[in-house]
């Protein structure tokens, strides 16, 4: 994982993606569901980050261990609470690498952060050892909406005809395609059961899109200098008018919350 990318977004994280407060109370709800969650039930998320998504378990008093390798999204985690309650653990450590014994949770969850990992396998082999006798690892995806994803598509477009963006971008790129946790998961016998969790609406203004771009707030804006990023960036503001007309026009599409479930057997 890219420390320094986490540190330098911790405190505009939250604001900058689509999964709200209230999505992520509901998703709780169906997780808890799910994995057939009680009052003993533990809960892991590596690449915790701000606690998005197990805050709401926090609160609810399940026991939530969580580890990032980025101290100032775990600041921002800790700020959400009055102090760090019993059932809550964090972790500052590399969260590809689980520094916990055997069988210690019942339940796995990541979301969105297998991509970050260079040894998935590696990992995922670590998430089943950390798992109990039939615990659920849960590998979760928030799907972005497509008036973002066609936004972003607009400046991956711009930024592809600066050379050495262009070829890091399509390195990235081939490293996600490859990435098969269908498969990984099949050559061990483990089969999942898919979800959708949660569909909702999201809404921005063009403004607000650009204003999160032009914060960094996402991976692919740091891939080049500053003085590349800003030419990047005065080029895309530009077509932004130019395409949608005016900066105050509202996107609106849906997002999804998917989940991957696998039980591990023995």
């Amino acid at each position: 994982m890219k420390r320094t990318y986490y540190d330098n977004i911790a405190q505009i994280y939250d604001q900058t993606r689509w999964l709200t407060p209230s999505v992520a109370e509901e998703v709780a709800d169906f997780m808890i569901n799910l994995t057939g969650a009680t009052s003993e039930t533990s809960f892991l998320e590596p690449g915790v980050g701000t606690g998005l998504n197990v805050l709401p378990l926090v609160k609810r008093g399940y026991s939530v261990t969580g580890i990032d390798v980025s101290e100032a999204m775990l600041a921002q985690f800790r700020q959400k609470l009055t102090g760090i309650p019993a059932n809550l653990t964090l972790i500052h450590a590399d969260a590809s690498q689980l520094p916990f014994p055997d069988n210690s949770f019942d339940v796995v969850l990541t979301v969105h952060m297998l991509h970050g990992i260079a040894n998935w396998k590696a990992f995922l082999d670590d998430i089943t050892r950390v798992l109990k006798p039939e615990g659920v690892y849960l590998n979760c995806q928030w799907i972005t909406p497509p008036a973002r994803r066609e936004f972003e598509g607009y400046y991956q477009s711009i930024l592809s005809k600066y050379e050495n963006s262009q070829q890091e971008f399509k390195n990235v790129g081939t490293a996600i395609e490859k990435l098969d946790v269908e498969g990984y998961f099949n050559s061990k016998g483990y089969t999942s059961k898919y979800f959708i969790a949660k569909e909702w609406e999201v809404t921005n203004t063009v403004e607000e899109l650009l204003s999160y771009f032009k914060l960094r707030a996402y991976g692919l804006c740091w891939r080049d200098s500053d003085e590349i990023f800003h030419q990047i960036m005065n080029e895309f503001e530009a077509f932004c008018v130019k395409h949608y007309g005016s900066l105050h026009k509202s996107l609106s599409s849906q997002a999804k919350f998917e989940i991957w479930a696998y039980t591990i057997s023995d």
